[in-house]
């Protein structure tokens, strides 16, 4: 496996983990998560759309069936990182480190994908 691979197949792991982990958080406590999202500026009704959202963007990302598809995912995921990193930092709870995270591996998965699979 040469290193771009192995930056992608990094990359991607930590991205899709963190979404993997927010998703089953949004659906294993919901109540408690739906009752956190107005503290963050988003009404609590979106928590179970945006559960839906981020398990079906990680399907189109590893299953590559789509190039739209894929694409869709990848900027929902970067649009979804980007708000919660500014939602928590502007509430000042601390939580905009995982969010960070999630920002910085989603740009090197995506840079890799292009670097990989052709489709910069």
């Amino acid at each position: 496996m040469n290193l771009d691979k192995t930056i992608y197949w990094i990359a991607t792991g930590i991205m899709l983990a963190i979404f993997t982990f927010s998703a089953g958080m949004y659906i294993v406590n919901y109540e408690m998560i739906s009752g956190y999202f107005p503290n963050l500026g988003f009404p609590s009704w979106v928590v179970a759309p945006l559960a839906a959202a981020k398990i079906l963007g990680i399907i189109a990302i590893l299953t590559k069936k789509s190039q739209m598809l894929k694409e869709w995912a990848y900027a929902g995921f970067f649009f979804d990182a980007v708000l919660a990193f500014s939602a928590h930092l502007i509430a000042g709870d601390g939580g905009y480190m995982l969010s960070g995270m999630a920002i910085v591996a989603i740009i090197v998965s995506r840079i890799y994908d292009g670097r990989i699979f052709g489709n910069a």
